[in-house]
């Protein structure tokens, strides 16, 4: 099994067990930022729409057809308020009215927005399989400049506006929408021409399926298939809510903002999510999401206040915690502890903690989609059939806990194959897996170890780096404190009805949200980020002009400022020795660099094997080095890369054999005899391979991506999304 990076802790499993038998308990995380400008009511981006069309609607219908399959779901609140705005009328979904409109009284700047905005998909799955769909991407064109956009509309036709108003919103349609409405697999039959008739039916079955969506969670729980879980309302980092200052336990010596402590907010972004919760699934929710898995001490007395029974976490914050435990310290803890459920207490309260098994959720997420289902699902399967063999019999628990509609897109069928096959396999295997609800698992299993030691963190690095430390987060922090304390000078001296205090008090809950923090700063970006800058503001301005103040100027500067690019070219023609860094550290220097993780969106990926790619050319040879995170843990592995020749369709792709210790090793271009490379296995690998080969001439402007495989199965690709250019 992979180390759990603390190897110094070690072992406490009791050896007197049948082995075998494991509970798996899924957690399928669904979660959107809250897109509405509360100035205009208008919500600014269409994922809770499209997601519920797609994964929303997928996960929870998939499952009636595995009736011995018991799974768990996290609703956050924010996402359930959206989607009750959204078809109750009070909130206007600005994408779902352009697409609304006639294409024929389409004017310039919306036929601008259609063409930068409804191809915003995943090309490769949900864009080009679609003949009609690919034909309108390649006549905008892939990566055109805005201000190409308004020559690029004169080409297209009313009948183009109009497809494409279709395709964009056919495409985000799961396997269950286009099985449950025939009209919608008619449309993807016929392919083009649509009518504006045939759009406005497909627009009203997005709404149809929007509303079904609470009514089908609830039913799913009540006939005790699932189990639904909550989250702090506004989804905020609740240890950071309640106190920034806790951020210093896990990232000592950093920079932060003013200390911003709101416990009374904390527990009303608890209090609130528990009581929505209840209003629509008609029972209190037992478990409890924590945002971004974060976690504190301090929070154990509030889970408990509320009346949560078990909160969920990533497993390198339960390490720390053994290994910060002073009942810990002279024993040694497995990794295998991990597969429990544990007891975690503070201050006299005590609250059930599950923490999740990171490779496998990680893998579901990150990779499963790149490789056959079917094969992707076995090996799945026989991982936990693995763990299932080492744990105790009845109270192992194997917990897969990951974002449960994001992974989706990236499957050519919205991933119905694999979840099938998935399902399909731990439901014919009961003896040896048995799929459960996490209530039901600590009611028949109350925890056998405990805590009363915390870590501090979230389930990304086990701290708040992404949300706290830089210099944006750190001025987001600042204005969001001076607003809540300007509020709280409003409510202390009474100038407040009760209503406008409420009100109020939901823009500074709205903020005090993660999704702002998590595009501040340079950790991770996206072409919105103004437009959540732009949103976050609003919500601080909206405490003043509630409370009959003009906001102050400063809520009117940006926030979100420069973002580094995604990789950095070579700096020059490169030809380094291989194998000898000493010799080589110049021309390494001079070599393009790309860091894995840095092109990373609404999900986050652990536990990567490539820390640093390096690349470059010289006249005659293309160099790559893979500089290791963990060298000592890397498994067997084969490098597949890919090179695409620009203004070419045709790409080349080499493969090594499966590499397992240094010197020379085979590789083969296309079914082309083998060649040779020197690979070097150590701290970084080096590959060096002939332009000739790979059938390009010097000068030649090309891409290439880079694919690391274990046991068959594709584990990493760098980049992630689109591919590097790079001149021969």
């Amino acid at each position: 099994m992979r180390g759990s990076g603390i190897s110094a802790i070690a072992v406490c499993v009791a050896p007197s067990y049948h082995k075998g038998m494991a509970n798996v308990a899924f957690l399928w995380h669904m979660h959107q930022p809250y897109y509405v400008n509360p100035l205009t009511r208008v919500a600014t981006m269409p994922w809770v729409r499209l997601h519920s069309v797609k994964g929303y609607l997928d996960m929870i219908s998939l499952i009636a057809d595995y009736p011995g399959v018991r799974l768990n779901f996290n609703l956050t609140p924010v996402l359930l308020l959206q989607i009750e705005e959204i078809v109750e009328g009070r909130v206007t979904d600005l994408w779902l009215e352009r697409a609304r409109k006639p294409a024929a009284d389409l004017d310039e700047s919306e036929q601008i927005a259609l063409l930068q905005d409804f191809f915003k998909a995943n090309w490769a799955t949900m864009v080009k399989p679609e003949p009609r769909y690919a034909e309108l991407l390649h006549k905008r064109g892939e990566h055109p400049r805005r201000d190409e956009l308004p020559q690029i509309a004169r080409h297209f036709t009313r009948q183009d506006f109009l497809d494409l108003q279709v395709w964009f919103n056919l495409a985000w349609c799961g396997f269950t929408a286009l099985a449950r409405y025939p009209e919608l697999a008619a449309l993807r039959q016929k392919g083009r021409h649509f009518t504006e008739a045939e759009k406005g039916r497909l627009l009203e079955i997005h709404l149809e399926i929007m509303r079904s969506l609470p009514g089908a969670y609830r039913a799913a729980e009540e006939r005790g298939q699932v189990e639904l879980t909550t989250t702090p309302f506004f989804h905020p980092i609740l240890p950071l809510i309640y106190d920034t200052a806790l951020a210093e336990r896990s990232l000592p010596g950093r920079e932060f903002p003013h200390r911003f402590h709101w416990p009374q907010d904390a527990e009303a972004q608890l209090t609130l999510a528990i009581e929505n919760h209840e209003r629509l699934f008609g029972r209190r929710p037992r478990g409890l999401w924590p945002s971004e898995g974060s976690i504190a001490p301090e929070m154990i007395p509030l889970m408990q206040q509320v009346g949560i029974q078990y909160f969920c976490s990533d497993e390198e914050n339960l390490f720390k915690s053994i290994h910060s435990d002073p009942a810990y310290a002279h024993t040694r803890v497995e990794h295998l502890e991990l597969f429990q459920g544990w007891q975690i207490r503070h201050d006299g309260a005590s609250v059930n903690g599950v923490f999740r098994d990171r490779p496998l959720s990680d893998f579901i997420g990150f990779t499963a989609a790149r490789n056959p289902p079917e094969q992707a699902a076995r090996h799945l399967t026989e991982h936990l059939l693995h763990i299932a063999g080492h744990i105790p019999a009845e109270h192992g628990l194997i917990p897969i806990i990951l974002d449960g509609e994001n992974a989706w897109e990236n499957f050519p069928d919205s991933g119905e194959a694999f979840l099938r096959a998935l399902y399909a396999g731990i439901a014919a295997d009961p003896v040896r897996l048995r799929s459960c609800t996490l209530d039901t698992y600590f009611r028949e299993h109350p925890p056998i170890r405990g805590l009363n030691t915390l870590h501090t963190g979230s389930w990304i690095g086990s701290n708040f780096d992404i949300w706290i430390g830089e210099p944006e987060e750190n001025r987001a922090w600042d204005l969001l404190g001076q607003t809540r304390s300007f509020l709280q000078q409003q409510i202390d001296a009474g100038k407040l009805e009760e209503s406008e205090k409420t009100a109020a008090l939901h823009e500074i809950y709205a903020a005090e949200g993660s999704d702002w923090f998590w595009w501040y700063g340079p950790d991770f970006s996206t072409e919105n980020d103004a437009l959540f800058d732009d949103l976050f503001r609003q919500h601080l301005k909206n405490v003043y002009l509630l409370c009959d103040v003009l906001p102050p100027a400063e809520l009117d500067v940006p926030i979100a400022g420069y973002t580094p690019p995604l990789f950095r070219p070579p700096q020059r023609h490169i030809s380094p020795c291989l194998g000898d860094w000493d010799a080589s550290r110049l021309e390494w220097l001079a070599a393009g660099t790309y860091l894995p993780g840095a092109e990373q969106g609404a999900m986050h990926r652990s536990g990567r094997f490539v820390k640093k790619l390096w690349f470059g050319c010289d006249k005659a040879h293309l160099y790559l080095r893979l500089d290791f995170a963990q060298p000592e843990q890397i498994p067997p592995i084969a490098l597949l890369l890919t090179v695409t020749r620009s203004g070419n369709s045709k790409c080349l792709q080499a493969r090594t054999a499966v590499l397992r210790k240094p010197g020379s090793h085979s590789f083969t271009i296309l079914g082309k005899p083998g060649h040779h490379a020197t690979l070097t296995l150590g701290q970084y690998l080096e590959w060096k391979l002939a332009l000739a080969d790979l059938d390009l001439p010097p000068g030649a402007p090309f891409t290439f991506q880079l694919a690391l495989l274990s046991d068959g199965i594709e584990q990493e690709r760098y980049p992630e999304q689109a591919p590097i250019p790079l001149r021969a």
